[in-house]
């Protein structure tokens, strides 16, 4: 027999244990993943900070920047960034270089001394494809003004055209025309805890660091040629300095960005029949010529340089293109003595579009630094839709010839 005061206790520690599982039991019910979310059909983060995406789910998210169709996983994490543009050397020791394949859209100009350089824009594809962007190198004044279209990009870089001043004298010994640097200051941009991502001001470590080894042990390089960008590390330092995909007053990146206009791809039947172009931007220099070549069945462009197959070092497969544009600008110099050149790609000009096989003749707009590029058909002055897919912009000295 127990005793009353026994008794009593029970009772009490029997009222405990009811009480703590019903307690748990509505916890675990209150705040469960509802069935409409299952785990599978959240994003899935990999060691190197991609985004792992579900074979199953279906691509009818179109990227602003270039239209291709991706997951509605891929959108709810680049609707939380805004895009990286990162300047990409082109020196014939820099090659391959890394990341190039998991760009939307890139441009191509020449930086000095007859050497192309890229400017990838890197948003939607790098979610799911992007890790190492390399090598990144020095930003040009024509670059800069390009990636003002953007909306206050994350802007990746090491250094860039400045003031250059004579020690002795204090002068500047390059040509105003040339000064990137100076032009970001005025822009707001170039700031410690800026949007201007350059190692010569405040970015290091993980975002952007050096590796000699980058091409294998066995290659030495300068070490120019070093520097990577580690895409994931560059978006999660940007969101800590307030560039991520909302802006402080509550709106987006996109908003007041001009979005080209897009097309799906011909039938395959309807498509042309303009096979390869080929083309330099200096003459001479064949180390930097471009060719493409056109597949027909998978309605793709397909880059060569310098006679070889243009590769991605993380891949090992060949750069590609939907839409590959040769925007004709005018150019000056060398301006100074540090052998500066100026591409004039604020007004207006002549252009060549390749899709779908075939080959338009189109003019390009530009009427002041923060307006998008547009590009008319010549004839009807219609806006080009472009192909959903990765974009070439081909920035060239008005008056060379383009083969095709």
């Amino acid at each position: 027999m127990f005793s009353k005061r026994t008794l009593t206790l029970i009772i009490v520690y029997i009222g405990i244990y009811l009480l703590s599982t019903g307690v748990s039991a509505w916890g675990f019910g209150a705040f469960r993943r509802p069935a409409s979310a299952p785990a599978s059909s959240l994003p899935v983060t990999s060691a190197d900070g991609k985004i792992v995406v579900n074979p199953s789910e279906p691509k009818d998210r179109p990227c602003p920047i270039n239209g291709e169709l991706f997951t509605k996983s891929e959108e709810a994490v680049w609707k939380n960034r805004r895009p990286v543009l990162a300047i990409v050397e082109n020196h014939t020791e820099a090659r391959p270089q890394s990341g190039l394949s998991s760009a939307d859209l890139i441009y191509e100009a020449l930086a000095e001394g007859g050497i192309t350089r890229f400017m990838g824009v890197f948003y939607c594809k790098a979610v799911a494809d992007g890790n190492k962007i390399a090598p990144v190198r020095s930003a040009r004044i024509y670059f800069v003004n390009i990636a003002a279209e953007y909306n206050t990009p994350v802007y990746v870089h090491v250094g860039g055209g400045n003031c250059s001043r004579d020690q002795a004298s204090g002068q500047c010994t390059s040509n105003k025309k040339a000064w990137a640097l100076e032009e970001m200051i005025d822009m707001g941009w170039r700031k410690r805890g800026g949007n201007d991502f350059d190692t010569t001001l405040d970015t290091g470590y993980p975002a952007l660091g050096r590796d000699y080894n980058r091409l294998g042990a066995d290659i030495v390089l300068a070490t120019e040629h070093t520097m990577v960008g580690f895409l994931p590390k560059i978006w999660d330092q940007a969101e800590k300095r307030g560039y991520g995909g909302i802006n402080e007053d509550g709106s987006t990146w996109e908003s007041g960005f001009r979005q080209w206009k897009f097309r799906e791809d011909a039938k395959e039947s309807d498509r042309g029949s303009v096979l390869a172009i080929n083309f330099d931007f200096w003459e001479g220099y064949k180390d930097f010529t471009a060719h493409w070549d056109y597949d027909r069945q998978s309605n793709l462009y397909l880059r060569s340089t310098g006679g070889q197959p243009h590769l991605d070092l993380e891949t090992n497969k060949q750069l590609s293109a939907k839409n590959v544009v040769i925007q004709f600008v005018k150019e000056q110099g060398p301006l100074d003595e540090h052998k500066h050149m100026f591409y004039e790609i604020i007004g207006k000009g002549n252009a060549l579009i390749f899709q779908n096989g075939n080959a338009i003749e189109a003019v390009w707009e530009k009427p002041n630094q923060l307006s998008r590029t547009l590009f008319k058909d010549k004839k009807s002055g219609a806006e080009i839709a472009f192909v959903r897919g990765s974009t070439w912009i081909e920035v060239v000295p008005a008056g060379n010839e383009i083969v095709y």
